[in-house]
């Protein structure tokens, strides 16, 4: 999948690379992975975007093709729904965002709680965590929340529904368009089956260092990111 993103791939293609039947390849990758195929997939297209976007020059409808997508404005409307701003816009502003937005869904009278921990030793920033529908940390999560450092968390305000807790931590330095090549943590949890006026919990949360068959992380940084660092260094200069 890495290396021919921008081929119109289908199950079968991959499959037979693989040397498998199509519907046990299927199985057995969305069992490793948590998604399907072609989620994946599409997922890694709109990953491989984000960093071209903050890398080159290249333009957005150049990048669309890059990244396998005949039409820029399919590609646009992908890349809108999946980081949540569109594709000129995450590189007018280098990749991140004043703010992870929920999607404000009625009916949000659940939280969910626990506890957050992580590797010893391990280089953290900013821990997000939200609840998604899918596996897949894309769009806008439903309700989250951002910590400081591993510990206790509650999410409030999350609508009756069977959600997955997604979180990632970048360290503060790391270039957004270069996570892969950082020191990334995340974390999942669920399904976690929701209702109205109830609390899910106590989690425990677990963050590790990403691996290759971990989705990719889609949704922008939030710029507090880049702030808590670069305050950070101003504390440690003064």
């Amino acid at each position: 999948m890495r290396e021919n993103l921008s081929e119109p791939l289908s199950i079968d293609d991959i499959a037979g690379f693989a040397m498998y039947s199509k519907f046990h390849f299927s199985r057995e990758f969305q069992r490793v992975t948590g998604v399907s195929p072609g989620r994946f997939l599409s997922a890694m297209r709109i990953r491989e975007a984000k960093r071209l976007l903050l890398t080159t020059d290249l333009t957005v409808t150049t990048i669309s093709h890059m990244v396998g997508y005949s039409s820029v404005g399919t590609f646009s409307s992908r890349f809108s729904g999946s980081v949540g701003i569109a594709p000129s816009v995450y590189r007018r502003f280098n990749g991140f965002v004043g703010t992870v937005k929920a999607a404000g869904k009625r009916d949000a009278g659940g939280s969910v709680y626990g506890s957050v921990t992580a590797p010893e030793g391990a280089d953290l920033g900013l821990i997000f965590l939200g609840l998604f529908p899918t596996r897949v940390p894309e769009g806008k999560p439903v309700s989250c929340t951002v910590l400081p450092f591993p510990g206790s968390f509650e999410i409030t305000e999350v609508p009756a529904g069977t959600w997955f807790l997604l979180g990632h931590s970048v360290p503060g330095h790391a270039c957004e368009a270069l996570t892969e090549d950082q020191a990334v943590h995340v974390g999942s949890l669920g399904p976690l089956e929701v209702r109205r006026d109830t609390s899910v919990g106590p989690t425990d949360f677990r963050l590790r260092g990403m691996r290759t068959l971990d989705p990719p992380i889609l949704v922008a940084l939030q710029r507090v990111r880049s702030e808590a660092f670069e305050a950070d260094i101003v504390r440690a200069a003064g």
